[in-house]
């Protein structure tokens, strides 16, 4: 998952409104969202390399969501999943600001990461990156990509303009999915420097990412309301 916006408490009997692309390698095998067998209580798609998920919800409207930290640095294949802080906190009977702490003492047994969680009470953003950082989510709109959350990166700011332009409209799904179809790249000296090569800053700046072994491969609109239901749209790409 490499790119998220949502909504959080703006709008009283919608909590959280969310839009989110999956980006991946399109060798790297996965399933689209559906009921999870051996966790029946969890709705997501599925890894199915490392066995955890990018983004989920469950019966008891709790919502988890996962993006990679982009450096420059490869991943280290000695670290655990990353998508079993997703679904781990999905499957388990543990309050939110519980399994923020659980990852805040783990951090370090995984690569890069920032992770979402929450449910209709309260939300919360946790990382590994340079130092290990958390943030209570307050009522507003914010992005996040692979960097910080909010950090001005141009797809990032971009979404969240056409996101909260959408929300204003009272949008349906479909526009929210269209928005994230969006393949506009960003002009180079908008590009943020993440110790990658311009050519690929280049081809990682669109909201929706094309190229012929990486890109994004699901979008998903995401909605808890009031009273705790949990609602997860897919459209898978490729």
């Amino acid at each position: 998952m490499c790119l998220i916006v949502f909504a959080w408490k703006l709008i009283p009997q919608c909590p959280l409104v969310l839009a989110a692309n999956r980006d991946e390698f399109f060798s790297r095998p996965a399933q689209p969202a559906d009921w999870w067998s051996d966790q029946p209580n969890v709705f997501a798609g599925r890894d199915l390399e490392g066995g955890g998920t990018w983004l989920g919800v469950n019966q008891q409207g709790r919502f988890a969501a996962l993006t990679n930290i982009r450096n420059g640095y490869e991943p280290s294949r000695e670290k655990r999943s990353r998508g079993e802080l997703v679904s781990n906190f999905l499957s388990q009977d543990i309050s939110a600001q519980a399994y923020l702490e659980q990852v805040r003492s783990n951090g370090e047994h995984y690569n890069g990461f920032n992770l979402i969680l929450g449910d209709e009470q309260a939300m919360y953003w946790v990382s590994n990156g340079n130092e290990s950082d958390w943030q209570a989510i307050e009522p507003g709109i914010y992005g996040l990509s692979n960097g910080t959350l909010d950090s001005p990166w141009p797809k990032v700011v971009r979404a969240k303009a056409q996101f909260a332009s959408l929300l204003c409209q009272g949008a349906p799904d479909d526009a929210y999915f269209e928005m994230l179809s969006d393949t506009t790249r960003a002009a180079d000296s908008r590009l943020p420097d993440t110790g990658v090569s311009l050519e690929l800053e280049r081809m990682l700046s669109p909201i929706c990412i094309e190229s012929e072994h990486y890109g994004t491969r699901a979008s998903s609109i995401v909605r808890v309301h009031a009273g705790g239901k949990a609602e997860l749209r897919e459209r898978v790409i490729r």
